[in-house]
This record gives C-alpha cells, structure tokens and sequence, in this order.
C-alpha cells in the first residue's frame, strides 16, 4: 500500500511552485514599498491563546483546532490563523515600546484548520496577512485595506469587490448584542445548536451561521448600523473618506460581521466576481481588533489586519484565466561526448554558475541526440557539445538554439560571452 499526503494537504510541484514564487515576490515587494516587516511566528502555539484571542464561540476554536497533548501534558494547537501569534509575539517581545508606532507586520505560512477539503479551502492552507498594531488611526485602517487591494491587483486579477462595515466600539455593540438577544430569544429553539449557545456568549456570531442563514428572522434582524454612536460613525465616515481618496470602490454591508471574536470598529472582506468561481467567494478578510493586545497581557495598543489564503487567490487567477510563474528556461545545455569530456563539462557548469547563468548537463550517459532534446525541452538558449576535437583544441562550439548560429569560443571565454550577450539583451 503507498503513502499517500493526508486529505486536505498537498504537495506543490515544479510547474506549480514558479506561481507561489512569484507571488511571494509580489508581497515581500509590496510590503516592502508599504514598510512592513515581516515577523515569524512559531507553527504552535498554546491552545489558550487560541481561545482567548481568537475566541471560544467561533467555529475555528469549537470544531477546526487540531490540538494536541505534548509529552510536558501541555496542551499546544496548530496555528489556525496568524493575527493571534503575531499579537502575542508583541506582547512578549515588549514591541509596544518601540519609538515608531505603529508597529506594522507581515507574515505568511502555513496554518492548519480541520474542514471538508475542497477547492481553494485546504486542512493545511498559506496565509499572507498585515498587522499594523499601535494606532487608531481611521488612516491606517484603508491603508491596509489597500495593501490588500495592491496584491490582488497586481498579479492580474480584475473582477474584484471590497466589501466593509462598522461592527462599532463596545458601547455600541453592547446595544446591538442586547437587541439581538431580543430579537433571537424567542425563537431560538429553532436555530442550531451552536447558535443557541451564541445567543448569550456572543449573539453577532448568529448572523454569521451558515446553517441557519435562510431562517427568517436572519432577515429582520437588528442592523449593527442602527446602533452606532456617533464616535463609531464618525470613525467609520473617516475610513470611507480616505478610501475614496484612494481610488478605492467598496460597498457597504451592514451584515458583513466576520468570523471571529476580536473584530471591532472597521471589518472588511475582498470577494472575487470571476464567472465559476464557486457559492464561496471571499478572497480576503480582516478589521479592527482594539482591545485584543490588552486581552493577551499588554497594554492599550489599537490593531487591524487582514489575511488572505494563496491558494485561494491561485484559484481566483486560474478562474480569471491569468497566467502567472512561467518557468524560466535553462540559459546552457553542456553536452559531454564521452568521459573524458564530462569533467570539462562539469567545469564549465562551473564558471556558468558562478557568473549568474543558469546552467545544466546529461547525468545519465544518454547519446548525442537524445542529449539534444533534453535541451531542446528544458528550453536552452545555449547548447555546447564537447568530444575529442573540442578537448584537444581547448574551444567549444556556442549554437545559440533560436537561430541555429555557432561561435567558436574558447572555453575561458564561454561564460563572459553569454554573460555579455545577457548584458546587451537586457
């Protein structure tokens, strides 16, 4: 019997990896052009700081962990998302103290959550996300809303749609909870059982079901908007303003709540509109978490962040018909006629290397011609066959394969030629 990866994982193979490349070229630039930095968090982390940042009413906490007695009988969980790991690395590392606030994150890895494997929603998925922590600065917040922008629109993708919402600070969610506990309590009996034990703990979470969500009273239940101060309206008015003052469309969804417990103040999602792409078709989400520093132990330190899951945005490309990480094709193919010849061969790859091209040879003692379409597959530029002529004379044919031509070149001489010639080309 083989092994095969677990369900929900997979592998990612040359061909494929090119795409990922290129896309975390795109985000080390970005975020190099925004001025974040990025941090790395451990794999595992303990379980309390799942629940206790990430909340114990959500569905990623109650129903997605995978979590684990260790040999000490802690207990540690495999990181189901990053804002908790980068939060408490904060708060340990005392980065509230540093001069230059906010302190602006970025990170991207793997995280684990325990769902029905299907297209673009893994077990084991990458996450790219942001988190500027130290400001409450309604600025900060369309910032990174479009740092998040940038990155799907600058690998190609088109047929986007931003999403935001209030969720208020928590003088007004305090008056929203109440109303929603009014609204639901009556008929809770009818809804699910993990919204029945919402009801009290957190009753936004219920608008969030994917169970219930064609009940009824979904529909006619209390609106966030309905129940935001004026300092929650203002703030909000304020994000919306400097969005427009970059260019950024977005609509207003007084139902989007998002799905985790830290959320106030400003919350977004990034959907895709690509034809096909599935009934799921958020890309991206995030918001504000004012008050999440304080509840792991630090002090008063206002965030927002946002992730997002590559594979997903791979997914996104692939129903966008956007093609991304071509291959790069080997720049020399050195052919060796015989043993003798190899080691010069060898040689060669050397100095290739050594000056920056790309360079490769036949390790499994093929003949000429089939040697010859192995270069003519991996897309060699160059091709340079070596026998008893080219060892005796110390030179070497260059047939550049695009037009046939051939230069007759010393074998000092190769790399610099090619070198050169990528010079001029440039």
């Amino acid at each position: 019997m083989s092994i095969q990866a677990p369900r929900g994982t997979y592998d990612i193979l040359p061909g494929q990896s090119e795409k990922w490349q290129e896309i975390e070229q795109k985000i080390n630039e970005l975020c190099r052009l925004y001025q974040y930095k990025e941090i790395r968090t451990p794999v595992f982390e303990h379980t309390e700081l799942f629940q206790r940042g990430v909340g114990d009413t959500t569905d990623i906490v109650q129903k997605e962990m995978y979590t684990f007695q260790d040999r000490g009988n802690r207990s540690l969980t495999l990181r189901p998302e990053g804002t908790a790991s980068v939060v408490r690395s904060f708060v340990e590392n005392k980065l509230f103290g540093l001069p230059d606030q906010p302190v602006k994150l970025f990170y991207t890895g793997p995280m684990f959550r325990y769902e029905r494997p299907q297209a673009g929603r893994m077990r084991q998925f990458v996450q790219f996300g942001v988190e500027a922590i130290g400001s409450k600065d309604p600025a900060i917040d369309a910032e990174v809303i479009s740092l998040a922008m940038e990155l799907y629109r600058s690998v190609g993708l088109k047929r986007l749609r931003l999403v935001i919402n209030s969720l208020g600070d928590t003088e007004s969610r305090l008056a929203h909870k109440e109303a929603l506990v009014a609204h639901f309590a009556p008929r809770i009996d009818e809804f699910c059982s993990d919204c029945q034990t919402r009801l009290e703990k957190n009753p936004l979470r219920i608008l969030d079901c994917k169970v219930d969500r064609d009940h009824p009273l979904m529909a006619t239940a209390p609106s966030l908007a309905d129940y935001l101060n004026e300092e929650s309206q203002a703030y909000f008015d304020d994000v919306k303003m400097y969005l427009e003052e970059l260019d950024i469309d977005y609509v207003v969804d007084p139902n989007l709540v998002r799905g985790l417990d830290y959320y106030n103040h400003t919350a977004f999602e990034i959907m895709s509109d690509a034809e096909g792409f599935g009934a799921i078709t958020t890309l991206c989400g995030g918001g504000r978490y004012n008050g999440l520093v304080e509840d792991l132990g630090g002090p008063e330190s206002p965030g927002i962040g946002f992730a997002m899951s590559i594979e997903r945005l791979l997914l996104a490309l692939e129903m966008e018909k956007v093609e991304i990480g071509k291959s790069q094709n080997l720049e020399v193919y050195v052919i060796a006629m015989d043993e003798s010849a190899k080691k010069q061969a060898f040689s060669l790859l050397k100095d290739f290397r050594a000056n920056g091209i790309s360079a490769d040879m036949d390790y499994t003692g093929r003949k000429l011609k089939a040697q010859m379409k192995s270069a003519d597959r991996k897309g060699a530029s160059y091709v340079i066959v070596i026998g008893e002529t080219e060892m005796a004379s110390g030179k070497a044919g260059l047939k550049e394969m695009a037009t046939g031509e051939q230069q007759e070149l010393l074998f000092s001489e190769m790399a610099e030629t090619i070198k050169n010639r990528k010079t001029l080309e440039e």
